[in-house]
């Protein structure tokens, strides 16, 4: 059996930037993961948006 380790992989969540910008109600969030070593800056990814039906800009948060 493989031995598993902790690794560098840590849990994120990105929110959307249009939609906080709007003041509408709720918010749209995604959680995903990233590696800290290869990737230490802040992820920025473009993502649906159910609220705004459409796809916008969203940052990491935390």
């Amino acid at each position: 059996m493989a031995k598993k380790s902790k690794g560098n992989r840590t849990q994120i969540i990105l929110e959307c930037t249009e939609h906080k910008a709007t003041g509408m109600p709720g918010t749209s969030r995604y959680i995903t993961q990233k590696n800290k070593k290869n990737t230490p800056e802040r992820l920025e990814l473009k993502k649906y948006n159910p609220v705004l039906k459409k796809y916008t800009m969203h940052k990491e948060i935390k």
